[in-house]
């Protein structure tokens, strides 16, 4: 493990933050952590309760929330879309919170519930009845249902029609759990039940979930000596009413608690977690006194209850006929440790198949498959999540290596230790965030190989099945590219097509814009593949741009069966290879492209976009030496230039009905029918291409033909990139980076920066609206949006209204087109 990068407040003399207790933090499947600290006022001597959620890519550009909670925040839990934050505090009062206008650094309280005056201990979403499995043992296999099985698992509670309901369940000090649930409506019904008739203090409290849709909640007073219960929640609605059904479920003493050598060495239970929250049947104790603590880990199993002799000769009791009962028996425990001050649980959903911990040589340092503890020392230890056994170790700035005894005296005599107050591990389990006792975040890289000794190839096969997770998952990846070097870019783009190539034509259609989103991202990387990035970015403006102007087509009779127009137009587009693209017109039914004049004014930008696009990479054919060079990929991509020439049919045809709608060239002849040309030329490049695995090269007339392109048109600059200040590229040479809470970094060295700038606008010139390509002008009046993972700026509000406009809209409303999230921008963006 190692430190990526480090970032904390600015000290201010009246006000300034510092961290909460008990301090918590969430991170998200979008990779958004959410954290507390207390704004304290020392001129008014109050404390605010504030929330902050950042991004990952950009942690300066912190959005703060003056949350409203009275009490301190004791929980906080994103649901499983990663849009939605749930708190709640010491006065029994939960908020939830979404996004406004889906932007990642603008947050609303919508709904909430409370249970007055009763400190919330554990919180969690309702269970989306969604479980993956991933198959460690099969991420060689070629399809991804061996590798990624869909479990079976029930919802916590479904609405009519098997839909699950939305909601969340609560666990309160005085031994009361409360459950909310959202109606389609937007009215919450809540109720609250005690868990048990003898009501008890409850100190800690976990919740999990089972298979068959009930809830399991694990709850302790503190002390070691009691017992550690569960219970099993259902939850049901009756008569437009929440109703709670209560059962007590086995429960156990900790092992330390009956060891006589340590019978009263760990007086108080201070973490209690289930492994997972859909895994009810794993549960994680730790104990701990003022110096030391112990780890325990628990299995609950169906075991076969003896009968005695006397009514076995009675009643034999025969295979399945006999009786089984619930245990709880530990799997393994820790020697003593430094005391734990924090505990980070896998989010991974890893198929065990064995439950005796015999993993397979290559899989046994798997990421997945560890839990972080943080010590009072500053150290952090990654260990096995049955076994308990240390995989990876971190030494913090404070904490000292096992080598000078005196030392760490005099440093715990000195004072308190800098320590991590609150952790979470990425949902790859592949960086760590931790939040310490001076209200700094850090973010740490856990290596694919957990500190041990594996060949590239290993590595790159870790690195490449969470890849795959990701793509199939919708997730965000930004913690897997932290562990990407330059020179794996190539060969991880190469085998994540070549897996992409062996799925089934439904799921690549599925997945096609994800798998573009992830290459574009890891291109980036490396300053051999920027160029790429280029490609990748304009292959998803072009799949939207395609997927929008053919769901405009309608068919002329309302009852015309099986095939759309849009699919229509493509297999005749492939099927007729004619150079002439009015012949090719004459075989399509002109009135299903028949469209209103003010729908196609308003499409000219994207129309404009498809034909310089075309002109660009027609000029460039000339150059296809130089992969370098953007567009050097789209001359060989059969797929993209079909698609192309298909939208070049769709633009004659509507030029025909709206002449002003066409494209803009500037040619240097009156005379010039300029889309014809282009189209001759794009057809005999796709005819080279088509055959995708046995490509043609191009004939000397066409290369000459392009060769002449600029001397008969102008050729448009193309607007690749917009310019990316995220951190992911920084974080290259593994240097720490520091940083600080609202104040974006300068310019740290890179080599991936200075080839990028060949294809980025320099910061004085005019802007540009990346989507709806509209010139934003130098400084732009408009408030914009930018995306969090590419940079593509794009205008907050609409300043079109009509249906084509809006449907192209909302194709990315929620995220962008390489699925990163939108965040507002100040109005002075450079």
């Amino acid at each position: 493990m190692d430190l990526a990068y480090v970032c904390e407040w600015e000290k201010r003399p009246k006000s300034n933050h510092c961290p909460s207790i008990p301090l918590v933090c969430a991170w998200s499947c979008r990779n958004l952590i959410a954290f507390t600290t207390d704004l304290k006022n020392e001129e008014e001597k109050d404390l605010t309760h504030m929330i902050h959620i950042l991004d990952t890519e950009h942690p300066w550009d912190v959005y703060s929330i003056n949350s409203g909670h009275i009490e301190i925040i004791t929980c906080l839990e994103w649901d499983q879309s990663g849009s939605r934050l749930l708190s709640a505090d010491a006065d029994g009062h939960i908020k939830c919170w979404s996004m406004t206008d889906h932007l990642a650094n603008s947050w609303e309280n919508t709904v909430g519930s409370m249970v007055e005056g009763d400190p919330i201990v554990a919180l969690s979403w309702l269970h989306n009845g969604v479980k993956l499995a991933l198959h460690v043992e099969k991420s060689g296999a070629s399809n991804f249902g061996e590798k990624f099985s869909r479990v079976k698992f029930s919802p916590s509670l479904t609405l009519f029609g098997g839909k699950p309901m939305e909601g969340w369940i609560a666990v309160t000090i005085s031994g009361l759990v409360t459950v909310s649930l959202l109606k389609p409506n937007g009215q919450v019904l809540t109720s609250t039940e005690s868990l048990c008739r003898l009501r008890c203090r409850v100190a800690l409290a976990d919740i999990a979930f089972t298979g068959g849709g009930n809830i399991v909640v694990a709850t302790s007073d503190g002390s070691s000596t009691s017992p550690v219960q569960f219970y099993k929640v259902c939850v049901s609605v009756v008569n437009e009413k929440c109703k709670i059904d209560t059962e007590i479920l086995p429960s156990l003493f900790m092992r330390c608690t009956t060891d006589p050598a340590r019978k009263d060495k760990y007086p108080a239970i201070t973490h209690l977690k289930f492994l997972a929250r859909d895994m009810s049947e794993q549960v994680l104790l730790c104990a701990s006194n003022q110096n030391s603590s112990i780890v325990e880990c628990w299995s609950l199993r169906k075991e076969g209850l003896p009968v005695n002799n006397i009514f076995q000769q009675i009643s034999p009791v025969v295979g399945d006929k006999q009786p089984m009962i619930l245990k709880w028996r530990i799997l393994s425990a820790t020697n003593d440790l430094d005391r734990v001050s924090a505990v980070a649980l896998p989010k991974l959903p890893i198929s065990l198949t064995n439950t005796d911990l015999k993993v397979a040589n290559d899989t046994k340092f798997f990421p997945g498959l560890g839990l972080a503890l943080a010590f009072h020392d500053g150290s952090v230890h990654i260990v096995h999540r049955l076994s308990l056994q240390t995989m990876a170790v971190f030494y913090g700035s404070s904490s000292q290596r096992p080598v000078d005894e005196q030392a760490i005296k005099r440093q715990r005599a000195a004072g308190p230790l800098v320590h991590f107050k609150a952790m979470q591990l990425s949902w790859t389990s592949l960086a760590l965030v931790g939040i310490d006792n001076h209200g700094k975040l850090s973010m740490l890289r856990i290596s694919p190989s957990m500190g041990h000794v594996l060949d590239m190839n290993m590595s790159l096969r870790h690195l490449l099945f969470l890849l795959e997770y990701c793509m199939v998952t919708g997730y965000d990846w930004w913690d897997i590219l932290l562990h990407v070097q330059p020179n794996m870019v190539q060969n991880l783009v190469e085998k994540l097509h070549e897996e992409y190539m062996r799925q089934n034509a439904a799921l690549q259609q599925v997945l096609s814009t994800r798998i573009v989103a992830m290459k574009a991202s890891l291109c980036k990387l490396s300053s051999n593949t920027v160029a790429r990035v280029c490609d990748y970015h304009a292959k998803l403006f072009l799949i939207a741009i395609s997927c929008t102007l053919k769901s405009l087509l309608r068919p002329h009779f309302l009852n015309t069966p099986d095939k759309s127009p849009g699919d229509r137009l493509t297999e005749i587009c492939s099927k007729i290879t004619d150079i002439d693209i009015d012949k090719v017109m004459i075989n399509l039914k002109t009135e299903e492209f028949v469209l209103e004049m003010t729908t196609l004014q308003s499409l000219q930008q994207l129309i404009q976009w498809v034909g310089d696009f075309v002109l660009y990479l027609l000029a460039s054919l000339p150059n296809q030496g130089s992969p370098v060079r953007p567009g050097h990929s789209f001359l060989r991509d059969g797929a993209s230039l079909g698609m192309l020439r298909e939208l070049m049919v769709v633009i004659r045809i509507w030029g025909l009905l709206k002449p002003s709608c066409l494209p803009v060239y500037t040619a240097t002849s009156d005379t010039q029918d300029s889309m014809s040309l282009l189209f001759r030329l794009l057809t005999k490049l796709w005819l080279c291409c088509r055959d995708e695995p046995h490509p043609s090269e191009p004939d000397d007339t066409l290369i000459d033909e392009c060769c002449l392109l600029p001397s008969q048109l102008l050729i448009p600059n193309v607007d690749w990139l917009p310019i990316n200040n995220g951190i992911i590229s920084k974080l290259q040479n593994k240097q720490l980076i520091r940083l600080q809470f609202g104040k974006a970094p300068g310019l740290i060295g890179h080599t991936v920066s200075s080839q990028f700038d060949v294809f980025v606008r320099a910061p004085g010139q005019p802007k540009i609206d990346h989507l709806r390509r509209l010139h934003l002008g130098a400084y732009p009046t408009e408030e914009c949006k930018s995306c969090t993972r590419c940079g593509c700026v794009t205008m907050l509000k609409s300043p079109n209204k009509t249906t084509a406009v809006k449907q192209w809209e909302q194709r990315w409303i929620k995220n962008c087109l390489c699925g990163g999230l939108w965040r507002r921008m100040p109005l002075s963006y450079s």
